[in-house]
């Protein structure tokens, strides 16, 4: 006590000056520590005047694929995340036409957000509801649940945020065609597998209901898709195995009355893959007794008849239906639209990014996947800044040396470079460089540079609206904002060539892993990187290997992998839930 009271006296009688002591008990580790400081309104020196820095807000809009690809790479220890989606859950798309024959069961291909990100070390904040109004100009978004109205609360809400990742996907594309909103299923979400699903039974049932006609049983079985598209031709295929497989077994009576028909307006189905596999799926259908209208243009439906113009000939077609799917592209969403008007894009069809993903004329909003486009810069707009770069003698020539010093850069920055040597078969860069004889020159001036390049810009490509794409868009910008503050200090992206510097990363380079068409009966094509085109069931196995592999948690792997072994065993579900 006497040891204590020593202390006391010392520290109470001097009250002008700073107090501090420590007294350490090196029996028991422990450490005691006191200040003291009259000084001005009695605070400690010792108080925490230091704020922690505050997180930037990231606020994401989607959980889809590039959404949800983007959540999981995220390190979000420098970032307050706020995810808004109307849609609770993340969805294997691919899938969705196995969805709507009981192949795989709807909740096998969906996987809950906040299972997602709660294995994120942090917190990520999810809200189930759409966003209504993007307010660029405040950095602002104006949100509105679809939870059930009659629970309490306000069901309309606004987020700041300092990002905005713009990745809502888009909608159907109906090109205004009459009565398609009204009397068409689409093929989006797994709510319309869900109902595509029921409306299949629906004819069926319906058509083996006493006193129909047999035209009537005709009309209610006849399945008619519009859109020869990937997503077209595999519910067919699909819809064709069901019928053949499970539902002739079921509803023997009219199993000689189902038809099913695919429209497409161009020449062939499968227009997007190599001509080998179109043909190959043509030849399967036709073998299979699926019939395929090309060349034809719908141009109305109703709710018995869908009407066609038949493109060569000019002739007006119709024919009665039982259910018509449309699946002929995608639009974009209301929102994304008047965020374009605000931005100076509203005369364009798709929202415009950069090669870094970031929307044009916005510094702190991105877009990835279905609802933008990634705006490529053509080389040719930069080909005199690109000649002053290299010719660092500035003698008004550019040797084969000075060209090798910036070529690195400029594939970068400029991929259809890669593609153009590529289509062309050009193994080195200096063979850009050739003579219109093909002879090698050891210098050209700027117009000879610039002819050498005129032909590479002819190499650009629009993205596909695809789960590949969005998926790489995701990954390659959360890694961007994972190593932001390291590249402010050493940037790892292409030269500057117009004004000098180096970009902070390097743009993002699709690369495509190949794409798969399942065409029933077990069969698939496939379409890989090298120009290797595959068909048949052996294609099938390597498909149901990818797709399993590729799902998002070990959950819906199982899950997707028991509902194809069931099918196998036991057959599809007919039930109409």
């Amino acid at each position: 006590m006497n040891f204590f009271s020593y202390f006391n006296r010392i520290f109470h009688g001097h009250p002008s000056a700073s107090k501090f002591f420590v007294i350490s008990s090196l029996s028991s580790g422990g450490l005691i520590a006191h200040a003291d400081s009259p000084s001005e309104g009695g605070k400690s020196i010792f108080e925490l005047n230091q704020k922690v820095p505050q997180k930037k807000k990231v606020v994401v809009l989607g959980t889809g694929w590039a959404g949800t690809s983007f959540l999981k790479d995220l390190d979000i220890s420098s970032y307050d995340v706020q995810v808004v989606s109307p849609r609770n859950y993340f969805a294997f798309t691919p899938l969705l036409p196995s969805v709507t024959c009981g192949t795989v069961e709807a909740r096998s291909i969906v996987e809950p957000v906040r299972n997602i990100i709660k294995k994120r070390n942090g917190e990520i904040n999810f809200w189930e509801a759409e966003c209504l109004k993007i307010d660029q100009a405040n950095r602002k978004i104006f949100c509105r649940s679809i939870i059930d109205e009659n629970l309490a609360g306000n069901n309309e809400f606004s987020l700041q945020y300092d990002y905005l990742i713009i990745a809502i996907g888009a909608q159907v594309n109906t090109f205004n065609t009459s009565g398609v909103l009204e009397h068409c299923h689409f093929l989006k979400e797994v709510e319309d597998a869900q109902k595509i699903r029921r409306t299949v039974i629906d004819c069926f049932e319906k058509a083996v209901l006493p006193g129909l006609t047999e035209e009537e049983r005709k009309t209610n079985l006849h399945f008619v898709v519009v859109g020869g598209g990937p997503t077209g031709i595999e519910f067919a295929a699909e819809l064709h195995d069901f019928v053949h497989e499970d539902l002739v077994n079921i509803y023997p009576s009219v199993k000689d009355l189902v038809n099913i028909t695919v429209i497409q307006s161009g020449d062939h189905i499968l227009n997007s893959f190599d001509e080998r596999i179109s043909s190959f799926a043509e030849r399967k259908f036709q073998r299979d007794g699926i019939q395929v209208l090309t060349g034809h243009r719908v141009v109305s439906v109703s709710d018995r008849l869908i009407n066609m113009k038949n493109k060569t000939t000019g002739n007006d077609d119709s024919m009665p239906h039982g259910m018509v799917v449309w699946s002929t592209g995608v639009g974009t969403h209301p929102v994304v639209k008047d965020f374009m008007e605000q931005v100076g894009q509203g005369n364009r069809r798709v929202l415009a990014t950069d090669e870094w993903l970031r929307v044009k004329g916005c510094e702190n909003v991105y877009a990835l996947g279905d609802c933008a486009t990634v705006d490529q810069k053509k080389i040719m707009e930069d080909i005199s800044e690109i000649f002053k770069a290299a010719d660092k003698d500035n003698s008004g020539t550019l040797t084969i040396e000075e060209f090798q010093d910036v070529i690195e850069d400029v594939i970068i920055r400029y991929p259809q470079v890669e593609l153009y040597l590529n289509s062309k078969h050009l193994f080195d860069v200096a063979d850009l460089l050739r003579d219109t004889d093909g002879n090698d020159r050891l210098e050209v001036d700027i117009e000879g540079f610039k002819l050498a390049l005129s032909h590479v810009d002819t190499q650009m490509k629009s993205l596909p609206a695809t789960a590949q794409v969005a998926a790489q868009q995701g990954a390659y910008l959360s890694r961007c904002f994972n190593i932001w503050d390291k590249c402010k200090d050493n940037p790892e992206g292409p030269r500057k060539f117009r004004s000098g510097g180096r970009h902070e990363f390097r743009p993002f380079r699709y690369r495509h892993l190949g794409q798969f068409a399942p065409l029933g009966g077990e069969q698939a094509a496939a379409e890989l990187p090298g120009d290797w085109v595959s068909m048949g069931h052996s294609t099938q196995w390597l498909w149901y290997s990818v797709y399993a592999s590729k799902q998002v948690s070990w959950r819906t792997r199982f899950l997707v992998i028991g509902d194809w072994s069931r099918r196998y065993i036991f057959g599809r579900d007919s039930s109409r839930i």
